[in-house]
């Protein structure tokens, strides 16, 4: 039997030449499904929060509306969830890389329809992910290879879907190979990312066209009419550690309230607490509302949010902070479907808009800051987040990406810090349990014997 830590044998170059020109076949219909779920999103969401409200005569969603669409996204995502795969990977538990059966799809693509177009507080990418890899699973399900190629074949499809969505196969290539594709494996992994660098190149073909075909129009992540950073401050760097370090804490409260959220299906039922919810969210929605803030900014992921936050006051600021964090967590913990990235963002330069209004920094450097802390505080990812960052900045931001590495090294730190912490808290909580349990005692044990008299003549 090897060891638990033993490398797996390379594999072969002719296999990986296979795999390598697989991958780019898959790469064009897992990026036109990527597209194709994208698109089915942006028409549900138009249709129902721009479109209904015209109909109905009125400019913005009428409360009714607000509360109503949570809730019955809740009641689709229960339904959604009944059929096999349970509407896929749950976000309250990360980002998942793994193989998944092509029986899941209807499932996992329902419930993300019913989640992320009415208003829930989740991301695509949890669903893209998957769908892209279901996509590579069936169309090699003929294809006679092993459990490894396999699985770097689905990592292809789920590459060209990200790619479709995040911007091209660079930032694809990063994602998969620190989002776990390769987890375990260490470097004798990195050729099987090829068929997915491969598939991400050919699905990006589908926004950048090929020849005289000009390809599909995509919303790309940058966010427009940045002004140009390109003076670091020490207090600049000063606020990345600082927003680093508060991005990890926030992020700890919402895991930890979404968890005790969860905790209440097994009380209450899974339909109930979808239900609730979905109400609760778009409660906090019309609380935002009253309080000055725009409730489309406390509803959805918040990647269209992220320009508009930089610029808003530090009261909208605090109350979009906190009606999003809470939103974030019951939506995880009420077993919504979608990806947690995105709302972890918005999170993260929530926080460094306070910078913004308090020392008048250049919102590129807080949106670069946030991105970088608040990604990393959420998936414990290092690389990704500071690509991401450079994603939402553009040009304009390029050298505000020594404050995105900062935010992300405060980030980590902090939160390997807490669980640190937590973890010796709870060897220290089940030790002292184990100390005063109560063992039952053997037969008899509980009688008290009292000494025996000795008489006159005892010899004793």
């Amino acid at each position: 039997m090897p060891a638990p830590d033993a490398v797996p044998a390379p594999t072969a170059p002719r296999e990986l030449v296979r795999l390598t020109i697989l991958g780019a076949l898959i790469g064009l219909p897992a990026g036109a499904v990527a597209f194709a779920f994208i698109t089915v999103v942006h028409w549900l969401e138009t249709w129902l929060w721009d479109d209904l409200p015209d109909a109905l005569g009125v400019d913005t969603p009428p409360w009714w509306l607000v509360l109503g669409l949570p809730t019955l996204g809740g009641l689709l995502v229960y339904l959604a969830r009944r059929l096999p795969g349970d509407g896929g990977h749950a976000p309250i538990n990360g980002v998942s890389m793994g193989v998944t059966p092509t029986v899941h799809a209807g499932s996992i693509a329902l419930a993300a329809l019913a989640t992320l177009p009415f208003g829930l507080v989740l991301g695509p990418e949890g669903p893209l992910i998957a769908l892209g890899g279901i996509v590579a699973t069936a169309l090699t399900a003929r294809a006679r290879m092993a459990a490894r190629g396999r699985a770097a074949l689905a990592t292809a499809g789920s590459g060209a879907a990200v790619a479709t969505l995040f911007g091209g196969p660079i930032v694809a290539g990063v994602f998969l190979l620190e989002g776990g594709a390769a987890a375990g494996i260490g470097a004798a992994a990195i050729p099987l990312l090829l068929p997915a660098l491969a598939a991400s190149a050919v699905g990006y073909t589908l926004v950048t066209g090929l020849g005289d075909w000009s390809g599909v129009h995509v919303a790309g992540l940058v966010v427009p009419d940045l002004p140009t950073y390109d003076d670091v401050l020490v207090r600049d760097m000063l606020v990345a550690v600082v927003v680093g370090v508060l991005a990890a804490l926030v992020a700890r409260a919402v895991r930890t309230f979404a968890g005790t959220v969860a905790q209440q299906e097994s009380r209450i039922g899974r339909l109930p607490l979808l239900l609730l919810g979905g109400l609760v969210v778009g409660g906090l929605a019309l609380v935002g509302r009253g309080l000055g803030a725009d409730s489309q900014d406390v509803l959805f992921s918040g990647q269209s949010s992220i320009a508009p936050l930089v610029s808003a006051s530090g009261g909208v600021v605090l109350v979009l902070l906190i009606a999003k964090a809470v939103g974030y967590a019951v939506t995880m913990g009420a077993g919504f479907r979608g990806g947690p990235i995105f709302p972890a963002i918005f999170l993260g330069v929530a926080l460094a808009a306070f910078a913004v209004v308090a020392f008048d920094m250049s919102p590129t450097a807080a949106i670069a800051i946030g991105t970088a802390g608040g990604m990393t505080a959420m998936t414990r990812m290092v690389i990704s987040p500071i690509v991401f960052a450079g994603l939402l900045v553009g040009r304009a931001g390029l050298d505000a990406l020594t404050l995105a590495t900062l935010a992300t090294v405060g980030a980590w730190l902090t939160a390997s810090v807490i669980d640190y912490r937590l973890s010796l808290r709870r060897n220290v909580d089940e030790h002292a349990a184990e100390e005063h349990a109560i063992t039952p005692a053997p037969a008899g044990a509980g009688l008290v014997t009292r000494p025996r008299r000795p008489q006159a003549d005892d010899p004793s």
